[in-house]
């Protein structure tokens, strides 16, 4: 056993062996010769794959173009929402009345300081504050929110504000690029990018929707919602909405730009957003139900395909007036086709209040036409 100045002389023979080694791999190790091919003093070369040529156009990358182009409009929207503690006042347990704080995406429409978000985001804020990329923070008020398509129009005091183009969803297809810009998890200005999976997504978050969804697999998490979902060319196609999320995967869904725009316009002229009803329940039914139904009892005669049938009927309801009635099945809405219970949601609601609607139904053996006039559905609250 070495005495203790012993062991301190071998622990730092060690360290300097050590160091040796280290600056070795600079000076070369000693007794070997050099590598092929390399002079003395010349750089060692880690690799002799020929270089890759350069990507057409200079080497631009289009979702850094389009990200550039729309980047600079999408904010970050914090909203307080000061509710009711039914635990505190009389009980003593904190404030009768608490801030709850949130936080999501937005990005400007209009240079004057209007600005696209989900209901959700903004919906009952007593508080709303707008902080644009480039540091500015504005105080915003909510216009108006529709909570049946999730879509909220919030304004600023502001002028010459950066825009966000706006694109046609109409014309998404699967397998374009698919790129989300927001907020997500607090963390400002950041960019996922994927693919356009799917669309006219009706059943994305429960059946009976009046929004035909963009669905993408690009990330996008809590804080991301209201923010934009932009094609390769710098346009919005979507405002970011939903999220589905499973084990290893995820998905994404978006409120189509022509929707959104449609909502807005209204809020922004109205203060509100009006939707046409018929007043009807609805079921989806296939060859084997229609057959189970058939045999189950006699108020219905249904042909065995699948289709959509009329379940119900409310007194006194646009489609009461009309002649609808139980055990019809519906086949076209407005001259188009339709195969489920979410068709004819979305074509009623491509309809006008009070003007008419043209229905094609199947009734027992023969084919029927119906004239409808949709009324306005009531708002809530």
């Amino acid at each position: 056993m070495l005495p203790p100045a012993g062991r301190s002389a071998t622990r730092m023979a060690g360290a300097l062996a050590s160091l040796a080694l280290l600056t070795g791999c600079n000076a070369g190790i000693p007794g070997l010769p050099p590598l092929p091919g390399r002079s003395s003093g010349e750089p060692v070369r880690i690799s002799d794959a020929v270089p890759a040529p350069s990507l057409p156009g200079g080497g631009g990358n289009v979702i850094v173009d389009a990200v550039e182009k729309v980047g600079p409009s999408v904010v970050r929207i914090d909203t307080t929402k000061r509710v009711i503690n039914p635990l505190g006042g009389l009980f003593g347990r904190g404030p009768a009345i608490q801030q709850q704080q949130g936080q999501g995406s937005g990005f400007i429409t209009r240079s004057d300081g209007v600005i696209l978000t989900n209901a959700h985001v903004v919906e009952g804020a007593s508080d709303v504050t707008v902080t644009l990329p480039d540091g500015r923070s504005y105080s915003g008020k909510v216009l108006g929110t529709d909570p049946l398509t999730d879509v909220g129009v919030v304004k600023v005091v502001a002028s010459k504000l950066p825009v966000a183009p706006l694109g046609d969803s109409a014309r998404v297809r699967p397998g374009e690029w698919a790129i989300a810009i927001g907020n997500p998890l607090g963390l400002d200005n950041t960019v996922t990018a994927g693919i356009i999976s799917a669309i006219q997504r009706t059943n994305a978050v429960g059946e009976g929707q009046r929004v035909p969804y963009i669905q993408t697999d690009a990330a996008v998490n809590p804080g991301n919602s209201g923010g934009p979902l932009i094609n390769d060319r710098g346009q919005v196609i979507g405002v970011n909405t939903a999220i589905r999320q499973a084990p290893g995967a995820g998905l994404s869904f978006a409120i189509p730009i022509n929707v959104a725009r449609q909502i807005a316009a209204q809020i922004l002229e109205r203060g509100y957003a009006s939707h046409p009803y018929i007043g009807v329940r609805l079921q989806a039914i296939t060859p084997q139900l229609a057959r189970e139904i058939n045999a189950s009892t006699d108020e219905c005669d249904l042909p065995e395909v699948n289709g959509v049938v009329v379940v119900d009927v409310m007194d006194g309801s646009p489609a009461a007036k009309g002649g609808l009635k139980p055990c019809d099945l519906i086949e076209t809405v407005g001259g188009k086709p339709v195969k489920n219970p979410s068709d004819v949601q979305l074509a009623v609601d491509q309809a006008r209040v009070g003007e008419p609607l043209a229905l094609q139904v199947r009734r027992g053996r023969a084919t029927t036409s119906l004239t409808l006039k949709p009324a306005e559905l009531p708002r809530q609250g």
